[in-house]
């Protein structure tokens, strides 16, 4: 039976021990969204919301949020991130609705990967999304959230979906 590794000898919870692992060159994207209906698109990319800039503020939460998943997560090290990027991309709908697509690029130089810290930044993304729009329509809803890539480590598999 495979060892499950988040857990100790006595079933509890544990941070894993990665500091016999080297280091490498690592890279996750990750996917998320959020459906919008018609007057909250409109909002958006004409920049009329109140509380300001929507995408640019979803962008610098999306990368504070991954700088600070291992404040978050339990489980999850602290990581020297060396690069992330967040991306926006309007999609059509059905009935006057667009889906905001939200990616997100992390990398690191280190010992564990940064899947988590994509999973993250594009759930901190889409959820500044509905706090900045949610007073025009409480009705959006966010996802799928999914990884899409992840690279490097030791045992170079690497994964896309």
């Amino acid at each position: 039976m495979e060892k499950l590794t988040h857990f100790n000898e006595e079933g509890r919870a544990q941070m894993v021990d990665v500091s016999g692992k080297p280091e490498t060159v690592r890279t996750a994207i990750a996917q998320s969204s959020i459906e919008v209906n018609g007057t909250i698109y409109e909002h958006i990319s004409k920049n009329k919301v109140k509380k300001g800039d929507v995408l640019a503020v979803a962008q610098v939460a999306g990368i504070m949020a991954a700088k600070k998943t291992w404040d978050i997560i339990p489980m999850c090290h602290p990581i020297p991130l060396k690069g992330i990027n967040i991306s926006f991309e309007w999609h059509e709908e059905k009935d006057d609705h667009k889906q905001l697509v939200i990616k997100a690029s992390v990398k690191t130089i280190g010992n564990t990967g940064v899947e988590m810290e994509a999973l993250t930044a594009v759930s901190a993304a889409a959820l500044t999304v509905y706090d900045m729009c949610k007073s025009i329509d409480k009705g959006m809803v966010i996802g799928p959230t999914f990884l899409m890539e992840k690279t490097g480590g030791v045992s170079s598999q690497d994964y896309r979906r």
